[in-house]
């Protein structure tokens, strides 16, 4: 709650007032049937017309009053909620935007969207209809009895004796909807991941005739979120139809004690209506509090939830403080050790060196480290052991996003986000002409391409580039890598996805792209790196050969058994 409250501070304004609201209506609420009860007592029984006239006009006044009072309480709250998870989440989105990518292969999509939205939305209600709310009701409830004891005790004990009741149905309903209001926040939070996660896989789905399969896993998670909400429902169905029985029985109660005190004349007919009216406010608050110190309560474990993304400190330490305009592209690695979980190391005492402007390829079976290695270099996981330099500085003492924007990467999995193939290749950064784009676009031989597609530039992407082949989508990366002129270049399976005669017209990029760059190229096909100056084979996360294509070859090793197996089956190549 102290950490909620510190992202109230700015807004303390409008805390402030909405507390002093809230104390406001507390006053007020009393104020009405009191002035009944002198009504009833002096003025009608008078008959003092002219009075009951006034005293009608200023109870329409304190009424108007006082809902201009609930409205802006209403309102002002609701602003100080929005503004509150405003700043919250986007605190959350820099922070998960900020994490190592060590943190996400563990957890769901589905999960981070989860928090995000639904558990954010939920801190929003501690103040639009939790704190302030509860806090406005106690008051009101307070400052409600306090003025039935101060007009007659004796008739307000009466009247309240069965308030026992209904604080035990009251901690009884609380206890059951809390119960019920945690496993719909875990329902949501499953339903989110499944179908985030199936969307983006449908393909799969469809392809393996699965649907069957993945309609009853998700019809078993709905299941388990509506059977969660139902027993919800439950828990209101019975207690508020207890509450209106409690309010009737202590109406009854009020009548009879009442009607008692009235025949001996210890009571007056304005008190025993002012009280009805009383009870009524009192009941009013009182069956929505519960609810209240719920939605409180899961607005709570929400906020937990939330900061324990916050607190999260699974992020790549960005201590550096090196920000040269452009590096030389110096590649060293010394003794690296790298390991996804623990000590379950994928790459092992990797070492070696390339030069300026000088091409390294990489080459090896599936899982034999080629892609960890490209991943370590520009810190998107941290290694264990050994360091990583560029042009002599290690890289932990380059600024993060210094060193980033001078690797280029290209990926085996390419992925577009919605919007125009402009927006994907510049990452939204209007600082970047159409012209330069267009350049790029030559460069790989796309232009011609995407001016053919309605809009040309323009053209709308669908989520992850689905309107697109892979192809196609493999060459806007290219331009995207090109356009952002790197020092260094890496090529993750970069032509594996195109026909031959798109790789064609990357091969041709690639040679004038790679000219006074440094390259790290990763292929199965080992015609892309004849060319290449050093070439690593790879296995089991260890370097196990180093040289060129003829030196690799001449020594009839782990190299020449892949370009022998590989030349055997696709002899047309060779």
């Amino acid at each position: 709650m102290r950490r909620l409250l510190h992202y109230a501070r700015p807004y303390k304004f409008l805390f402030y007032v909405s507390v002093a609201l809230a104390i406001l209506l507390a006053a007020i609420a009393p104020v009405r049937p009191y002035l009944i009860q002198i009504t009833v007592d002096r003025y009608i029984a008078q008959n003092l017309l002219q009075m009951v006239i006034w005293i009608t006009v200023i109870q329409v006044g304190i009424l108007l009053v006082e809902t201009l009072m609930r409205f802006a309480f209403s309102y002002l709250t609701s602003v100080l909620g929005q503004s509150v998870i405003r700043d919250m989440r986007m605190d959350v989105y820099r922070k998960i935007i900020g994490l190592n990518l060590r943190f996400f292969d563990r957890t769901p999509v589905g999960t981070l969207t989860t928090r995000t939205i639904n558990d954010i939305e939920a801190i929003n209600e501690i103040f639009s209809e939790g704190l302030i709310s509860i806090v406005a009701d106690l008051l009101t409830i307070i400052s409600i009895i306090a003025i039935m004891l101060a007009t007659d005790w004796r008739l307000t004990l009466i009247t309240l004796s069965a308030f026992p009741i209904l604080l035990i149905a009251t901690y009884l309903f609380k206890e059951s909807v809390n119960k019920s209001f945690f496993r719909v926040r875990n329902a949501v939070a499953a339903l989110n991941a499944f179908v985030q996660e199936h969307l983006s896989g449908m393909v799969v789905v469809q392809s393996f005739a699965a649907e069957e399969k993945e309609l009853h896993r998700f019809r078993q998670i709905n299941r388990e979120y509506r059977k969660a909400n139902i027993d919800a429902i439950f828990a209101y169905s019975v207690f508020f139809p207890v509450v209106e029985i409690i309010s009737a029985l202590c109406i009854g109660l009020l009548v009879w004690y009442g009607a008692y005190e009235e025949i001996h004349q210890i009571s007056s007919p304005g008190i025993i209506i002012s009280f009805v009216l009383y009870i009524n406010l009192l009941f009013r608050p009182l069956r929505t509090l519960a609810d209240k110190f719920n939605t409180l309560q899961m607005g709570m474990v929400a906020s937990e939830r939330v900061f324990k993304i916050l607190d999260n400190d699974e992020y790549v330490r960005n201590a550096g403080t090196y920000a040269p305009a452009r590096v030389k592209g110096e590649i060293e690695f010394r003794h690296v050790w790298f390991a996804y979980n623990d000590a379950e190391y994928v790459l092992k005492d990797i070492s070696f060196h390339v030069a300026p402007g000088q091409t390294l390829a990489i080459v090896g079976h599936t899982g034999s480290g080629k892609t960890s290695l490209i991943s370590v270099l520009n810190r998107l996981y941290e290694i264990q052991r050994g360091e990583i330099l560029i042009d002599g500085v290690d890289i932990r003492n380059y600024e993060l996003s210094a060193l980033r924007s001078r690797i280029g990467v290209v990926l085996q999995d390419v992925f577009l986000f919605s919007g125009s193939i402009y927006d994907n290749i510049t990452l939204h950064n209007r600082d970047i002409p159409l012209e330069r784009v267009e350049h790029a676009a030559r460069l790989i031989g796309m232009h011609d391409f995407i001016m053919r597609l309605p809009g040309g530039y323009h053209y709308p992407v669908m989520e992850r580039g689905t309107t697109l082949s892979l192809g196609q989508r493999q060459l806007i990366a290219f331009i995207r890598a090109i356009l952002f002129d790197p020092s260094i270049l890496v090529l993750d399976e970069a032509t594996s996805s195109v026909d031959t005669e798109s790789e064609i017209l990357i091969q041709r990029a690639i040679d004038t792209l790679i000219r006074g760059r440094t390259s790290v190229v990763i292929a199965h096909r080992l015609s892309t790196i004849r060319k290449a100056h050093q070439i690593i084979v790879m296995d089991k996360g260890e370097i196990r050969e180093m040289g060129t294509h003829e030196e690799l070859l001449h020594q009839k090793g782990y190299y020449y058994r892949l370009h022998s197996m590989q030349f055997q089956q696709t002899p047309a190549e060779s």
